[in-house]
């Protein structure tokens, strides 16, 4: 399956500490990430992640070009509601593609783990059936 990786500044290093986690799980999957993100998680993990540009840079628009063409599963976006930077990419308009096109996604710790754990043990491979 293929799994999207995109986390604001503040979230960067729960998004390592989660890929280190679930390293295991996510070794089995085709990883694609925003270009700070996919560095800062492949640094730590040694996954291989397709990196597209920055968030800020349009980043979060491939990603989001990717959902389009149906051509993502999931989608892991840590945001900082509290403190969001100008330059950060907007989770709405990711959440509205992801509603859009019934991609699932997780926007904390929680829901991350809940969705990883659930692709784990087969619960996602009705995705397939939407290729």
């Amino acid at each position: 399956m293929n799994i999207g990786l995109v986390a604001h500044d503040a979230k960067k290093k729960l998004m390592q500490n989660f890929c280190i986690a679930y390293r295991g799980i996510l070794s089995k999957h085709s990883l694609f990430a925003t270009e700070t993100t996919g560095n800062l998680v492949e640094s730590v993990t040694n996954l291989n992640i397709h990196k597209y540009l920055a968030g800020h840079l349009g980043g979060h628009q491939q990603i989001g070009a990717q959902i389009e063409h149906n051509d993502m599963d999931l989608l892991i976006f840590f945001r900082d509601p509290l403190t969001p930077r100008s330059h950060e990419p907007d989770v709405n308009d990711i959440v509205k593609l992801c509603d859009i096109y019934n991609i699932p996604i997780a926007t904390n710790i929680a829901t991350a783990e809940a969705l990883i754990l659930a692709l784990d043990r087969g619960d996602l491979d009705w995705r397939e059936m939407y290729k």
